[in-house]
């Protein structure tokens, strides 16, 4: 009997955009891979569902939603006149399929703990350059892309830039999944008023109002979502979690892990030893290994590895200060000296549970601006632009410093 031929041209039911296509078998091919299912298991906001509780959605919805975007960008620039070839169309889709392959369990939590001194942009590269030679060097163009090495900059602005299709998906996705609405932009708006002016990527005139609600957008998101003070605590309590168990497992000690995640509690990862077999071992890392680990380390003998488990699986958590100006070292130290006695630990082992640090938020960066063009052709930046004073507040960074402590 002949083998049967797999439909590689699925339609995908979003609850954001509706219906996505997928365009072409090797995009398929790539989807199906082991590499990009691993996506399903990586939540796109890490704790924020502490805070929001819908917020349970994936690294793998947001990729998917990016080529949607994607798919519609190539047609509206096209309808433009602005010549993009089906190669150049591909390699687009397979760079922002692929821009967040390399984000680990809980997204950012990993690079400051089990994995140091490489990026989840490198690891992404490294998984892209090892899915090109499973594909021929099919990915070629589309790593080209990625690393900003096309001479057609708008190609890579696409991927990433102040405007990009990644920053569309995760607003609108990030707004509609927490239910905060003042993140809700119009993607379909501004995709429709994007064009290219010497090879670079352009909003027209017509969209500056849709440009304008972005950028405020985001700044509220930031504010409002990605810098929560109760994700914050969580987010940084998990970090001391993973290096307490990071200590203890390269001291020998016996801990709870899957085999992945072991492998990263025993040996120190950087970008120079991040090999293959690190890579292969990193795509099978993911949220269930950390959430698991954690719930028996609840248990683990070692006390500060369980009070810190602990706070995390009973949402119980520690108290945040934030305020403008950085904290007084005697207001520190008193804080450390306050959890030594309350939770009954060894002095040296007080910054698991006293912390501080700073944050900061600059909704829209100068250096690489978004170009309005008008009707006679000219170019100008949206912080110029715009009427709004509003917009060139924007530009100057929000710093605030916090301080974490039992309560």
């Amino acid at each position: 009997m002949k083998k049967k031929q797999a439909n590689k041209l699925k339609i995908l039911n979003d609850p954001i955009y509706g219906f996505i296509q997928i365009p072409n078998s090797l995009i398929f091919d790539i989807i199906e891979h082991p590499y990009f299912q691993r996506l399903r298991r990586i939540t796109q906001m890490g704790f924020s569902n502490l805070v929001y509780p819908g917020a349970n959605h994936t690294r793998f919805h947001h990729a998917i939603g990016c080529m949607h975007l994607m798919q519609k960008v190539i047609t509206v620039l096209r309808f433009k006149q602005v010549a993009i070839s089906k190669e150049e169309e591909n390699a687009l889709y397979i760079a922002i399929l692929l821009h967040d392959i390399g984000h680990g369990a809980f997204s950012h939590a990993l690079e400051h703990s089990i994995v140091n001194g490489i990026s989840h942009e490198e690891i992404s590269l490294r998984f892209m350059k090892e899915l090109n030679k499973e594909f021929g060097g099919k990915l070629t163009l589309a790593i080209e892309i990625f690393e900003g090495k096309n001479p057609r900059k708008f190609l890579y602005q696409l991927i990433s830039s102040q405007l990009d299709i990644d920053r569309l998906d995760y607003l609108k996705r990030d707004s509609f999944y927490t239910g905060v609405t003042e993140g809700n932009i119009s993607s379909d708006r501004l995709i429709a008023m994007m064009n290219i002016k010497n090879d670079e990527l352009v909003l027209e005139k017509k969209g500056i109002y849709s440009v304008e609600k972005f950028l405020i957008a985001r700044r509220l998101m930031y504010w409002q979502v990605y810098l929560h003070k109760t994700g914050l605590v969580a987010e940084n309590i998990l970090v001391n979690v993973l290096k307490r168990a990071k200590e203890l497992a390269e001291k020998g000690e016996e801990l709870y892990a899957s085999s992945s995640l072991k492998y990263f509690l025993q040996n120190p990862i950087t970008a120079n030893n991040f090999t293959e077999k690190t890579l292969e071992m990193f795509s099978k890392l993911d949220d269930f290994d950390v959430l698991s680990a954690i719930k028996e380390w609840v248990h683990h003998k070692d006390k500060v590895l369980s009070l810190l488990s602990k706070m995390i699986v009973d949402r119980k958590l520690l108290r945040i200060e934030i305020q403008k100006n950085n904290f007084e070292a005697s207001y520190i130290q008193k804080k450390q000296d306050y959890a030594v006695k309350k939770l009954q630990i060894l002095k040296e082992d007080a910054h698991y549970f006293v912390f501080h640090q700073q944050i900061s938020n600059q909704a829209y960066n100068l250096k690489s601006p978004i170009l309005i063009l008008n009707k006679k052709g000219q170019l100008k930046d949206i912080a110029k632009a715009s009427d709004q004073l509003n917009i060139e507040a924007l530009t100057i960074p929000v710093v605030k410093h916090f301080i974490c402590y039992p309560k």
